[in-house]
């Protein structure tokens, strides 16, 4: 049997730009993409801490190291900058793999400008964050 499982996750992201006139997606800075394991245009789910608002779209890259969160198309109506977002995609994995502990989500915490917290403990593995990339 398959789970869906969480496969990665922007904790505490900060909005930085919102452009209604985009076609949509979500705008994320390549270095945290590719911190989590997070491809252009893979479907993410998107839950605004600020207003509560969920939505789902697709991920486009904005420049290595930019810091960038853009809200783009109607998503852009869900969110202002300076909201705080969790970004999240998930994956179908193994049950065995699951029970047996071998699968763990990549999670990075942000701080209000968009850099990895280290040390920031990992609330799925409880693991602590040593680097950009973990889980």
């Amino acid at each position: 049997m398959k789970l869906e499982m969480l496969k990665a996750k922007l904790f505490q992201a900060r909005v930085t730009d919102a452009n209604v006139e985009y076609e949509g997606s979500f705008g994320i800075d390549t270095e945290l993409m590719e911190a989590v394991g997070l491809h252009p245009y893979e479907k993410v789910l998107i839950s605004n801490i600020n207003n509560g608002h969920r939505l789902e779209t697709y991920v486009i890259a904005t420049p290595f190291g930019s810091r960038q969160m853009v809200l783009n198309g109607a998503a852009a109506r869900l969110g202002a900058v300076g909201d705080r977002v969790i970004i999240m995609a998930f994956c179908h994995v193994d049950e065995a793999e699951v029970r047996e502990g071998r699968f763990h989500p990549r999670i990075l915490c942000l701080d209000e400008n968009n850099n990895p917290i280290e040390g920031k403990s990992n609330p799925a593995t409880h693991t602590q964050t040593k680097s950009m990339v973990h889980g």
